[in-house]
């Protein structure tokens, strides 16, 4: 069983009404859920859409092929209806639209009247449009029905009443009138425990709360936002400090100055706002000052494609800045990467004393995923900075001593009679100014040459699925995690495929300690795919490996990959490819 819902309409119209409710009614039901949206950088007008796929088996990825379009305006009506697949119905209010459709594929449910009728206000036409749809798969209304009263709890009995009347009209109007409805949903047992149902924005969000951060500084910029937002909800609770800033130089400066003064820190940002920020990254690898940076990628250059997705910004965090530092650089693929290696990247930000990022695509911000949870047992807080009387031992601290492994440690400024002292110049042992080349070589050492090194031990692999004797590999990192694993679930039974996904890319997973160079030149074919123009993480692996893909395929109009047509791509790159080689 694998269904896919389209709402399409335009911004203002409710579309993330109904698409979250349908994804929490889904999720709750049993069903394993997947979402994602496309949106434009108005907040009325113009043409979105939200896609909720749901399976009784893990689904990594939205597919093209839609079972039903919900149709809110004619745009949509006209753009999508040629995504229905065979048995596809599109749902729509004639009076809305202003148009009567005839044909099996239609089914016209008067979203306006009904909510007036039951609601006495067209807000409602959302709760009827959620009623409608399950009245076409034939299930209860009882779970929906908790979640308009969880929903709608603080506007009262009355408010929740009528939107229970308004679902109950549109799913008996639409289980009455949709006799072409051949939808069949199997009764779906809840895995041990409820799902959970993320999105990659809480996910990242839930990551830095987990991992004990005290101080979030940003100015709002698509997709980081979000990040701002959750933790914002979470600061009375939790007592952290968020910070809108003035702009995002002040907001990396004020994350420094929070994480100098002892508490762990993080800013977000976007690519066009990173670029503010570069500056402050060199301070915070000259300060040896560990700061995390959620940095959320859209397709540039300049302000690009504003709520659109892209995987641009790979090279741009992993090289960009004056002078030579340590920084980590992590790409989840999905909400649990997510959590996990947001954890991982404070707790290493700390321990060596260096920025790390976070680099998330707005894809992977907005896309929802059901998940059995998140293990407590995978995430860790050590608290590397010295507090109290592990301070009060130290005559005479230096916040930059030589150390041998290039790690000094780490002392709160107030905490004790030793004073904290580090410079954006060049520094000695105790973070004074000085310009001698002796002591420059032995702070480079420090800074980086030895640090590096360690921090490349810690490193993971990347994470190979498919079959062991893998003639064709398909190779991505961050969000094309879902579509790849799909994918060779969907090509295992015609060919010997797996997938090799990176998180991991600054430092490089090493060579000598994994073998995964190995997996890619034992394949036929090693095809690199990424959401942008120029191939970085080919570049990349080209230039910490020396290995060089058999082939690519990149997207870069600002939209995901699906599964039905990337398939095809990939089957068609293929044929090509082993054509070429036989030729050869």
């Amino acid at each position: 069983m694998d269904y896919t819902i389209k709402i399409g309409g335009e911004a203002g119209q409710g579309l993330q009404t109904i698409g979250g409710m349908l994804g929490k009614f889904f999720s709750r039901s049993g069903f394993h859920i997947f979402t994602h949206q496309d949106y434009m950088s108005r907040i009325r007008g113009g043409h979105n859409f939200y896609q909720v796929r749901f399976a009784d088996f893990p689904i990594t990825c939205s597919r093209s092929a839609l079972n039903i379009l919900i149709a809110l305006d004619k745009k949509s009506m006209d753009e999508h209806r040629g995504e229905l697949a065979s048995e596809g119905i599109v749902l729509y209010d004639a009076e809305t639209i202003k148009q009567k459709y005839a044909g099996r594929e239609f089914l016209d449910v008067p979203f306006r009247k009904i909510s007036l009728e039951k609601g006495h206000n067209i807000v409602m036409e959302n709760t009827v449009a959620v009623g409608a749809v399950l009245g076409m798969f034939n299930m209860k209304t009882e779970l929906a029905e908790k979640l308009l009263a969880e929903t709608f709890e603080k506007k009262g009995r009355e408010i929740i009443d009528q939107n229970i009347a308004a679902l109950r009209a549109g799913y008996e109007h639409a289980k009455k009138e949709c006799l072409q409805c051949g939808f069949k949903v199997a009764e779906a047992r809840p895995e041990p425990g409820r799902l959970m149902l993320i999105d990659g924005t809480t996910a990242l969000g839930l990551g830095a709360l987990v991992s004990g951060v005290k101080f979030y500084s940003a100015y709002p910029m698509t997709p980081s936002t979000g990040i701002l937002l959750y933790l914002a909800g979470k600061a009375r609770k939790h007592g952290l400090v968020v910070e809108q800033a003035e702009d995002e130089i002040a907001a990396i400066n004020m994350a420094i100055g929070g994480s100098f003064a002892g508490v762990r820190s993080a800013t977000g940002t976007s690519g066009g706002g990173y670029a503010l920020m570069v500056e402050g990254l060199s301070l915070a690898g000259m300060t040896e000052t560990p700061i995390v940076i959620f940095l959320g990628q859209r397709p540039g250059p300049a302000t690009g494609f504003p709520t659109r997705t892209e995987q641009g910004d790979l090279l741009n965090a992993c090289f960009s800045s004056h002078g030579e530092f340590p920084r980590i650089v992590f790409a989840p693929g999905t909400p649990e990467e997510a959590v996990y290696l947001t954890n991982k990247a404070f707790d290493l930000a700390e321990k060596y004393q260096v920025p790390a990022f976070i680099l998330f695509d707005t894809y992977l911000a907005d896309s929802e995923w059901t998940l059995p949870g998140i293990d407590s047992a995978k995430l860790k807080y050590i608290d590397y900075r010295l507090r109290g009387k592990g301070l009060e031992d130290i005559t005479g601290y230096k916040r930059h001593a030589f150390t041998e492994t290039g790690v000094t440690p780490l002392a709160v400024p107030g905490a004790s009679r030793n004073l904290v002292v580090t410079d954006s110049d060049e520094h000695d042992e105790e973070g004074h100014i000085v310009e001698d080349a002796e002591t420059r070589v032995r702070m480079v050492e420090k800074r980086l040459l030895k640090k590096l090194p360690q921090i490349a031990r810690e490193i993971g692999p990347p994470k190979i699925y498919g079959s062991p004797k893998a003639e064709i590999v398909l190779a991505g990192w961050g969000s094309t995690f879902g579509v790849l694993r799909a994918c060779v679930d969907h090509l295992k039974d015609r060919y010997e495929i797996a997938t090799m996904h990176f998180t991991e890319l600054n430092p490089f997973p090493l060579r000598e300690k994994f073998d995964y160079i190995k997996v890619l030149e034992g394949a036929r074919l090693a095809i690199c795919v990424e959401n942008n123009a120029t191939r970085q993480f080919a570049r990349l692996m080209r230039m910490e490996t020396g290995f060089n893909f058999t082939g690519h395929i990149n997207k870069f109009d600002g939209r995901p990959f699906l599964l039905d047509p990337f398939v095809k791509e990939v089957e068609e790159k293929v044929a090509a490819l082993m054509a070429l080689s036989e030729g050869a």
